[in-house]
Parts: structure tokens; sequence; C-alpha cells
């Protein structure tokens, strides 16, 4: 089969959105201001959703309001954007609101262990998904399937035997195809499908503090407050939603995956001291260039005009910062609970590459396990839906200066350049 083009993404500065959405920014722009995001407004529409009042430990209400400053001064949210994060606010809040009620109805929960953990972590664009997907075919491992993550916690009388989760696949299907009608080319950076393993990092926003506002919103104040904060209570809240999620459906043992764990190894660690940590690692030159390339598109979903120099300084400043943290955490974690996956050698033999990380943890690749990830194989060749062209210069970067500003991590765990 010859392979397909490379996408060049041609909007990214000035996107071409669908006419209906250019139609609906418009007229709501003189009503925009309708769409509140005040805390007390977004608390009580939770509130009212579920006929639920306890939220829990109140502090998850700093970084929300941090979260909320940032939206409203830095975040230039169009009238749809505005309406994005608001229905993003509400509906982690109403989760957050079903966690306490379950926890307090069944308090057997807070004895369910957590048990040695596998947690994936990495640079975007370096390997995770596929790697994630395909361990996420062993029955005997725990993992969030994107309708769970976005809604973990089912309403109703009896949360283990709901009338779900065909309606929570359902809507988290809508909304797949709402992302995909403004943004068609997303499928070529990350596929995404309501059955596939999502990160935990929607779990993390539970408590209000995560890497995952910024990935798709321009805060930079709450990056920074995020940067300076210690992120152990979230991740004990982290805990807190896996222990639900398993006595909800089990089995026990999970397979995480988020970003964000490169510079949170120290909280990780302490919430989750047995963790198997699985690091990937790809050129951080080649990762940026792609990751520059799908933040910028991606806020297309709720600005109506991109700053792509800004938005590439940010985010190989960012990338900078997060392979720096983890590098200088990595002695953190004990020597026989953590194994590293380079890129090439992944995408050269991914399943003998899964095989060697069973290994590095004392574990074997069961025949069953083994059988469903050729199948998950054979039906998701890598660049089956193409490739998009990404380049470093689109957001005026010089390849040779990130070069040099990364070339610590390269030699730190023998990562080489691609071409």
């Amino acid at each position: 089969m010859n392979a397909r083009p490379l996408v060049r993404i041609d909007d990214l500065e000035r996107p071409r959105l669908p006419l209906a959405l250019r139609v609906t920014n418009a007229a709501g722009r003189p009503l925009a201001g309708a769409i509140r995001l005040e805390e007390a407004g977004l608390l009580a529409a939770a509130r009212r959703r579920t006929g639920l009042s306890d939220f829990g430990d109140p502090d998850f209400r700093e970084p929300l309001r941090v979260l909320l400053a940032a939206f409203e001064r830095e975040a230039g949210l169009t009238p749809m954007g505005r309406w994005i994060a608001r229905s993003l606010v509400v509906q982690l809040l109403v989760t957050r609101l079903r966690v306490e009620a379950l926890v307090r109805e069944h308090p057997e929960i807070l004895a369910e262990a957590v048990r040695a953990p596998i947690v994936i972590l990495g640079l975007p664009r370096t390997g995770t998904t596929h790697l994630h997907n395909l361990m996420s075919q062993d029955p005997g491992l725990r993992s969030l399937p994107y309708w769970e993550a976005l809604e973990p916690i089912p309403g109703g009388s009896n949360p283990r035997q709901p009338p779900e989760p065909h309606p929570r696949v359902r809507r988290s299907a809508q909304g797949l195809r709402f992302l995909h009608w403004v943004m068609p080319l997303f499928p070529l950076m990350h596929e995404m499908e309501p059955e596939a393993r999502h990160e935990e990092i929607q779990l993390l926003a539970v408590a209000f503090s995560t890497a995952l506002f910024e990935a798709s919103n321009f805060v930079p104040s709450y990056r920074d407050w995020y940067r300076a904060t210690d992120q152990t209570p979230a991740y004990r809240y982290l805990r807190r939603m896996l222990q639900a999620l398993q006595w909800l459906r089990g089995p026990r043992r999970w397979l995480l995956k988020s970003p964000q764990h490169l510079e949170q190894l120290g909280p990780l660690l302490r919430v989750f001291p047995d963790a198997r940590i699985v690091q990937t690692h790809r050129d951080p030159v080649r990762v940026t260039a792609s990751m520059c390339t799908m933040a910028a598109y991606g806020l297309r979903m709720s600005r109506a005009r991109i700053d792509v120099k800004r938005t590439g300084r940010y985010w190989a400043d960012r990338i900078e910062n997060m392979l720096r943290t983890s590098v200088e955490d990595r002695p953190l974690v004990p020597a026989g609970q953590v194994s590293d996956v380079r890129f090439h050698e992944f995408m050269a033999d991914d399943l003998a590459t899964v095989e060697r990380l069973y290994g590095c943890f004392g574990e074997s690749l069961a025949q069953p396990a083994r059988a469903a990830m050729r199948a998950y194989l054979a039906s998701h060749a890598r660049g089956r839906l193409g490739a998009i062209d990404y380049r470093l210069e689109d957001f005026a970067l010089d390849a040779a200066e990130r070069r040099r500003a990364l070339r610590f991590y390269q030699e730190r765990f023998g990562v080489p350049d691609e071409a």
C-alpha cells in the first residue's frame, strides 16, 4: 500500500471554521457575558443537576478560582469557547459530587487497594497512546475508556448496575463528532473513539489541579500556579477516584498514562509508592514540532485567532521544563520499578516491546493478552488515517537552537535524532 502524502495545515493562525460555528460565534458575541464563569454559579449548577451538595475537601476551590480567572483574563474565549469551558467545569463538579456521595454511602471504597499500578509517562507524540491502547488489551489490567474518563461515576440509585454505560458512550460519541467537525484533522494527530483508552488526567481534573486545562486553553497564570504548587493532594484524590472505579467495575490492577506525570514523579510516588513506571522517549525536537502544531490546532475550539509564535514559544519552553524536571526527578524511582521505551524500537516491534516490559516487572504476557494485542494491532495500523506535516518554522522556532537546548535529555536517555 502506498503511503499517504503528509497533510499540511495552513490555517493555524486564522482557522477556517465551519460556517455554522462562525455564525454562532458572531451572533453570540454580544451575549457572551451571559455565559458565566463564576465560581458560585458553577457550583450551584452542579448541585442542581445532581441534587447533591457535598463537594468534599474544599482544597479544590483554590485551583478552580485560579482557572476561572485565567479563563476570563487570558484565554480569549469565543462564545463557543465560553460554553465549552463552562460545560467542562460543571461536569467536573458533577463528578466530584457523585464521588463524594458514593464514598459516603459506601465507605468500604476507601479500603480498596490500588496495587502496583503501571504508569506510562512521556511527552505527547512519543508513543504513549499507542502503548496504552495496546497494553489495555490485557484483560487483567484496568484502564479508562474515553466515555468513562468523561463521566466516571454514573448517576442513579444503583451505580453498580446503572442504565449505563450506553448513555455515557452515546454522549461521548456526540462530543467526538462535534470535536471532529471543528477539527477534522485531529484524528491524524490523536485518534479518539468512545471505547479507546484515555488518560486519567480527566480524573485529576476533578481536583482542578492538573495540566489538562493548559493543553486546550491559553492560561499561563494557571500553569504558573500549577507548577509552583505541590500536587500531592490532587494525586491523593486521583487514588480516591481509582478506588471508586475499581469498586464499581473492577479489575484492580490499573494501567495509567499521562504526560503530566513526567514532572510529578514526587507526588505520584508518594501516593503510589509501588507504581511500575514506563517512560517513553523520542527525539524532543520532533516532538516539539508536533506538540506545537497540535496545541495551536486545538485552540480553534475556543479562540477566533491564534498567535502561533506565542503558542510555539509556550510549548517549546514547556517541553524543555518538563524534560528537565523528569531528568532531575528520575532518581526518585527505585531502579526495579522503571523501564524505558524508545520510540524507534517500539515502532520496530511493538509486541516485543510490551513483552519486554512485562519481563522487566517480573511478569509474563499471558496467551489471551497476547492474542488480544495482536488483534488490536491488525485493526489499528499506524498512520492508516494519514499523517500531518509538522514544521518548527510554522512557529518561528529554530531546530538547531532547540537541538542544543534539549541535548541534555537525549544524552541522559540515549535518544537518537530523527531525520
